[in-house]
């Protein structure tokens, strides 16, 4: 059953909810790797996240929850898959 709510942690849901370019709420996150007032880069369940705008600000972000709180204006949102090259142990090794 403990394994069970580990897998349930490990794989949240990822949402979006953008309202009027000023407020951004994404759950699903599992860190943030990132930030200053022009770029965030969040790392989700469905890729990694990148959020460009101007006057960015991270209001709240919980770990626990998985989810990131935001405002400003939200100019870009751009989501980008894992790249061959970062992918397994011998990828690495034979760089």
């Amino acid at each position: 059953m403990i394994e069970n709510e580990k897998q349930s942690e490990s794989k949240r849901k990822h949402n979006l909810i953008l309202k009027e370019r000023n407020s951004l709420i994404v759950s699903g996150v599992r860190d943030v790797s990132e930030f200053d007032d022009i770029k965030v880069i969040i790392t989700t369940e469905a890729g990694e996240l990148t959020v460009e705008g101007e006057k960015l600000h991270i209001n709240n972000f919980s770990q626990e929850s998985g989810e990131l709180d935001m405002n400003g204006r939200i100019n870009t949102l751009i989501y980008n898959e894992p790249s061959a090259k970062d992918g397994s142990f011998f990828s690495k090794l034979f760089r």
